[in-house]
């Protein structure tokens, strides 16, 4: 593999001092980039897009051709396992995912196995591989996948809630079926982020999206307990180097103790949650990653600038340990230019946090 030029994101992880604070973005490459939807039309849909290598790829490097990011994000979808298991995935328009087989009986759960990656989804392997050989070790690669609470929900759900009455109805009234169901997931992630990790990824994260839906007890009981379990499974070395695991809890700002707990390398924040605040909780526990609301890319220029400064003067003189980024993902409708003033903003005002102190 090609030497990695630049491993600022990398190190940022690790809390190893960098000379500026490193970049990237939730959803870089996406649906606000032209030249995202003209791949799109290509492939023909956002499923054909995904499991095709070549073109996951080339969606992949949009971003990095235009802007000044420090790591790249293989182009997949969390339901890639859940698809893998036999769910039927499909996307209707304007709804978002569906599956034609949810998991609703003991019946469902019992016909679902543990995935092999290199065979149920090979072409993410696949994608893997070309990404990394087509970086030439221009920047990192992230890998990914979904918590195994945020993929039960879309299983049990058969698709998008804003309820959670069919997945909180198991849990509740069955719980023994929900922990069997959350254990086939949990196992079949760590095997899909170390399969991942043996393709190339040079880092993973967990994106725990729906795990701010429950009480605090249940959080511990149906989703943080099965990211512990993930992380003691992953590969955490390979080519010679660290391999950071980055956990993501939307709507998780209360819980970032017990999170900086699970042997994770680095939090990501949502929006929800002052970065200064995050840090004073976790202390040097854990590197973090955040946190600009994703709407800020809607405001002037001058605004999206002054949110910059503003959150790395709340991270702080140090600015070893922070990784820069949105709250959650992209919007679809943010003009590609405001997206390049973030990207510069960061670029240009996070090397006064990284002054050697005498």
């Amino acid at each position: 593999m090609a030497e990695l030029q630049n491993d600022r994101y990398l190190k940022a992880l690790m809390q190893q001092p960098v000379d500026r604070t490193p970049v990237w973005m939730m959803r870089q490459a996406g649906r606000y980039l032209p030249e995202y939807r003209a791949t799109r039309a290509i492939a023909g849909d956002f499923v054909s897009l995904m499991k095709n290598p070549e073109l996951a790829c080339e969606v992949t490097m949009q971003p990095l051709r235009r802007y000044p990011i420090d790591a790249a994000i293989l182009f997949s979808d969390i339901l890639t396992i859940p698809d893998a298991m036999g769910l039927g995935l499909y996307f209707e328009t304007g709804e978002g995912p569906r599956f034609k087989s949810p998991i609703r009986t003991q019946a469902d759960l019992d016909k679902i196995g543990v995935i092999d990656p290199e065979v149920e989804l090979r072409y993410v392997m696949d994608t893997v591989r070309t990404i990394r050989k087509e970086l030439n070790g221009k920047v990192p690669l992230i890998g990914f996948s979904g918590s195994p609470w945020t993929l039960a929900t879309y299983m049990v759900e058969g698709g998008s809630t804003k309820t959670f009455s069919k997945i909180k109805g198991m849990m509740y009234s069955e719980p023994k079926m929900m922990h069997q169901l959350l254990d086939k997931v949990a196992d079949s992630v760590t095997s899909y982020l170390n399969a991942q990790i043996a393709a190339g990824a040079q880092s993973v994260m967990i994106f725990d999206t729906w795990g701010g839906v429950l009480t605090p007890r249940d959080y511990k009981d149906f989703s943080l307990n099965y990211m512990s379990k993930i992380i003691d499974g992953l590969t955490r070395e390979n080519e010679g180097r660290k391999v950071p695991v980055t956990l993501f809890t939307k709507n998780g700002g209360q819980w970032l103790e017990m999170m900086a707990e699970t042997g994770c390398d680095a939090l990501g924040l949502d929006w929800t949650i002052n970065i200064a605040e995050a840090k004073r909780r976790v202390g040097d526990k854990v590197a973090l990653q955040g946190n600009m609301d994703p709407a800020m890319l809607y405001a002037k220029p001058e605004r999206i600038q002054q949110e910059v400064k503003t959150i790395l003067a709340d991270y702080g003189d140090s600015g070893t340990g922070h990784v820069f980024n949105l709250g959650h993902g992209i919007t679809p409708d943010v003009s590609p230019e405001n997206a390049g003033v973030f990207f510069e903003s960061v670029v240009e005002y996070s090397p006064a946090f990284h002054k050697q102190k005498p």
